[in-house]
């Protein structure tokens, strides 16, 4: 429960967990306007309710709720009346409109002025905060839940964002993962803020993910980290890496001439659009021999990876469109910024990872379809993977 209290041109904001009558009535006084936002009732809460009726009769009185009933029979129209009590009752789903806008990136200022607009609630950027606060026990709970046994498919990227720390402004990661479960439907494992992009730091989120109860990845869609593959095998040593092909094809073009760049493209599209590795590996020989040595770099990084970037040419079409780029995740951090773009810095990392899994929570509910064409895709995951697909990992 949040209590707004006004003396002439302040405000005070008071987070009450208990309540005491002497406390309360104390807190009260001289007060002019009092706000109070509340969840639900419960039995300390009948110390506020005397105590507001207790206090003094021009005390302006707001009350926002989506319990009507208490609030209604001890703050009734009668009583209102009888008083001349400057009284007004909202009875709303107040917490849930605040959580909503603030998930589609709208400001604790903006969402004030909404209220104050809408409601006629006058409540502070500082209270929209405090009601924000309460989802972060959810948000800890919802990142240490158990995870499935296995999954086909895992994409890990990583969104990066300002945050301040020991008074300065630093530049923080955010690694996200999305699975796709056996049923063919999608989920996100977990966010964890670190520090800049590193394998390290993703040895320890998958050590995490197995502790949450994964024992078997099928495929793995990264970008491309140095030291990424490592890591992932060092967790999960039977798991095949893909590396993002779009990821390659942007890295490599870097060291293009513009002029070339058309050309170019046109033959190393004969690489990654080769119906097999063998017709691939063919295509890559040839563009090396034509532009090898004028762009090594370039050739040398497609040399240099082809394993990793290799691995989607074993699998069907079904399967390769699913792996062969991390758009899927890039997609999801794409909404992820969408709705952090109004505020530059967060002060706090809880306050970040608060406002990204508000987002998530509002991004991922349209999942509630499979992937598609996904009966043929797990056929032939059956085969390709044999024994490590039994039936009952697929609900």
């Amino acid at each position: 429960m949040i209590i707004s209290k006004r003396l002439g041109d302040a405000e005070f904001i008071m987070s009450k967990d208990e309540l005491t009558y002497s406390a309360v009535i104390e807190d009260f006084k001289n007060a002019s306007q009092i706000h109070i936002l509340t969840y639900n009732i419960s039995k300390d809460q009948n110390v506020l309710l005397k105590a507001l009726r207790d206090c003094e009769e021009d005390t302006e009185i707001c009350i926002v709720s989506n319990i009507p009933g208490r609030w209604e029979s001890y703050f009734g129209k009668t009583y209102a009346d009888k008083a001349k009590r400057n009284i007004s009752l909202y009875i709303s789903n107040i917490e849930d409109q605040v959580l909503s806008m603030y998930a589609k990136g709208m400001t604790t200022r903006d969402i004030s002025a909404h209220l104050k607009d809408v409601y006629g609630v006058d409540a502070s950027a500082e209270m929209i905060s405090h009601m924000t606060d309460r989802i972060l026990p959810i948000a800890k709970e919802w990142q240490n839940r158990p995870l499935e046994r296995k999954y086909a498919i895992v994409f890990m990227d990583a969104v990066h964002f300002h945050v301040r720390e020991d008074n300065r402004t630093v530049k923080k990661a955010v690694y996200v993962a999305i699975g796709v479960k056996l049923n063919g439907k999608r989920e996100v494992l977990g966010m964890w803020v670190g520090g800049n992009e590193s394998a390290k730091y993703w040895l320890s989120v998958l050590n995490e993910i197995k502790n949450r109860g994964v024992e078997d990845i099928m495929i793995v869609s990264v970008d491309g980290l140095s030291g990424f593959g490592d890591a992932i095998h060092a967790v999960f040593p039977q798991a095949e890496i893909q590396r993002c092909i779009v990821h390659q094809i942007r890295y490599s073009t870097k060291f293009i001439s513009y002029k070339d760049l058309r050309p170019f493209m046109a033959d190393l599209k004969l690489v990654y659009k080769a119906d097999t590795e063998d017709l691939a590996l063919t295509a890559l020989d040839d563009l090396e021999e034509k532009w090898g040595k004028k762009y090594p770099a370039s050739i040398g990084s497609w040399r240099n990876n082809w394993t990793q970037l290799s691995t989607y040419f074993k699998y069907p079409s079904e399967i390769r469109k699913l792996i062969y780029t991390t758009n899927s995740i890039e997609n999801f951090n794409r909404q992820l910024r969408k709705v952090t773009k109004s505020k530059t810095i967060f002060p706090t990392d809880d306050a970040l990872f608060k406002m990204l899994y508000l987002a998530m929570m509002d991004a991922t509910k349209k999942w509630t379809g499979k992937a598609w064409d996904w009966g043929l895709t797990l056929d032939q995951l059956c085969i390709y993977f044999g024994d490590r697909i039994q039936p009952e990992d697929i609900d």
